[in-house]
C-alpha cells in the first residue's frame, strides 16, 4: 500500500496455504477489507481489524487502519478469487484481488517483488542539484574565455 492509493501488486496469484502481508510503505493511513459478497464459498472473512464482516468494519473505520510502516496478514486456504479495498481510498479505486489456486505462486512465500519508491522531494533535489552544477561549470567556461585583460604580471 502506499500513498500513490494502489496496492501494489493490485493483483495476485498464489498457491492455497499462502500468508499474503500487506505493509504500507506510505504515510497515509489504509485498510485491508474485503468484499464480503466476493469471496469463495466456506473461505472466512478478512479485514484489517480483525471484523468478522464488510459492515463492520466500513462502520468502525478508522478502527484497523494500516498506519505508515505497519502491515496485516492473512493466510489463504480456501480456492477461488478474493476482491478487496481500502475504505477511506475505495472511490479512488484502491482495491485488488487475490486468486488462490493449485501452483499459483510458491506455497508460504511472498506476493511478489518490492519496488523501490524514490520520494518525491528526493527527485526535485537532484534536480536542483544538477542544475547547480551545470550553471557553475557555465559560469567558470565564461570568466575562464571572457574574464578580462589582465595585463602582464609582475614580481
Amino acid at each position: 500500500m502506499n500513498d500513490d492509493l494502489k496496492f501494489v501488486p493490485a493483483d495476485l496469484t498464489i498457491a492455497p496455504g499462502t500468508t499474503v502481508v500487506w505493509e504500507n510503505v506510505g504515510s497515509i493511513a489504509h485498510s485491508v477489507t474485503a468484499y464480503e459478497d466476493n469471496i469463495p464459498e466456506g473461505a472466512s472473512y478478512f479485514a484489517s481489524g480483525g471484523f468478522d464482516a464488510e459492515q463492520a468494519a466500513r462502520s468502525a473505520y478508522p478502527d484497523g487502519s494500516i498506519e505508515g510502516g505497519g502491515t496485516y496478514e492473512y493466510t489463504f486456504d480456501t480456492e477461488g478469487t478474493f476482491d478487496y479495498f481500502c475504505i477511506p481510498h475505495e472511490s479512488a479505486g484502491m482495491t485488488g484481488t487475490v486468486s488462490v489456486q493449485q501452483g499459483g505462486g510458491a506455497e508460504g512465500g511472498g506476493g511478489g517483488e518490492s519496488v523501490p519508491q524514490v520520494p518525491n522531494s528526493a527527485k526535485t533535489l537532484g534536480v536542483a542539484t544538477t542544475g547547480a552544477m551545470v550553471l557553475t561549470l557555465g559560469l567558470a567556461y565564461f570568466f575562464m574565455k571572457y574574464g578580462g585583460d589582465y595585463g602582464e604580471f609582475e614580481e
